[in-house]
């Protein structure tokens, strides 16, 4: 048998796997964590390696037993259930929460991180202050990864460098004169309505209107709401690495319970799911080779690693406790 810590000799940052399972049971066997697939009369089962893993996604058609439960949470793995697609995610008990997730339960997760988020969350001046620094970081991935040189020889992408650098430029001084959480947003909100045109344009999408949850029939949006689940769920992660609370958000937090969430993934949404999102749309990708083309970007740019430090700079920064 082996011991919680052994399980968790990975760390999370450096964890290769995220899943997204349907139709399938999960549970233990022989001592390993399975999926059992049905193949006519056969039952076909595939090891998930726990200690190597960060996420699971259960969806349509799923089902999973209280001890394949347990060793989740031995090794550390945060677990989540979805609709089709990983859209939208449910909790166990809270089913119209878009994004709410099963963590391990711990009683020695450190406190130092969470000491420091409190000791300035209450603080409205500083709370923006730090939304103002996922922002920055935010606009760096976005330089970072839309800007390199592997993008650069995308074929398919085909972006305006200049037009992308000046929007950049505005967006950095909207979010150096913001003087509330409503005018960061606004700003926010006006880069991302740009970056869709810019994406669907560097790909000859034709007309782009960004609808949630899906989008009906267009592609690109249905990629995009695949994608950025998947973001929340690296998010998660971070969030249970370090034991800040999801709900001790910076900037969503007036509008949703989870917002934490969903201020770390805007770290890599539009960095990493965008522009792939189109590319694969254009590709005439299915949804699980969309899916791997995600997984991988997030582990080739250690996302999970940028949000967790992105999490423990910012409470150091703003925080009072000192170990």
């Amino acid at each position: 048998m082996l011991m919680p810590s052994d399980l968790k000799t990975i760390l999370h940052s450096k964890r290769a796997n995220i899943y997204y399972l349907q139709y399938c049971r999960v549970l233990v066997n022989g001592g390993r964590v399975e999926y059992v697939t049905e193949e006519g009369k056969e039952s076909l089962y595939w090891n998930i390696p726990i200690a190597n893993t960060t996420v699971v996604m259960l969806g349509t058609g799923t089902s999973v037993t209280q001890a394949a439960m347990r060793e989740f949470a031995r090794a550390g793995v945060v677990v989540g259930f979805c609709g089709g697609s990983g859209t939208p995610l449910y909790s166990g008990n809270e089913m119209d929460i878009d994004v709410s997730w099963i963590t391990p339960q711990s009683e020695y997760r450190p406190t130092e991180y969470l000491q420091n988020w409190v000791s300035f969350w209450f603080d409205e001046e500083k709370r923006l202050a730090a939304a103002k620094t996922f922002q920055r970081i935010r606009i760096e991935q976005i330089e970072r990864h839309w800007l390199n040189a592997r993008m650069q020889r995308e074929k398919r992408f085909q972006l305006s460098s200049s037009l992308l650098m000046d929007k950049i430029t505005r967006f950095r001084e909207g979010i150096d004169v913001a003087d509330s959480q409503n005018a960061l947003m606004l700003q926010e909100a006006l880069l991302t309505k740009t970056l869709y045109k810019f994406a669907s344009q560097a790909v000859q999408y034709g007309e782009f209107i960004r609808a949630k949850r899906g989008g009906g029939a267009d592609t690109a949006n249905r990629f995009l709401d695949h994608g950025n689940y998947l973001a929340y769920g690296v998010a998660a992660v971070a969030t249970w690495v370090t034991g800040i609370p999801q709900g001790l958000a910076v900037l969503h937090g007036k509008t949703r319970r989870g917002g934490l969430v969903f201020d770390l993934a805007d770290l890599i949404k539009d960095a990493l799911v965008l522009p792939q999102a189109f590319i694969a749309a254009m590709e005439g990708e299915n949804e699980q080779t969309f899916r791997q083309r995600c997984i991988t970007g997030f582990q080739q740019s250690e996302a999970l690693d940028l949000l967790i430090a992105s999490l423990q700079s910012t409470a150091s920064l703003y925080g009072q406790y000192r170990a």
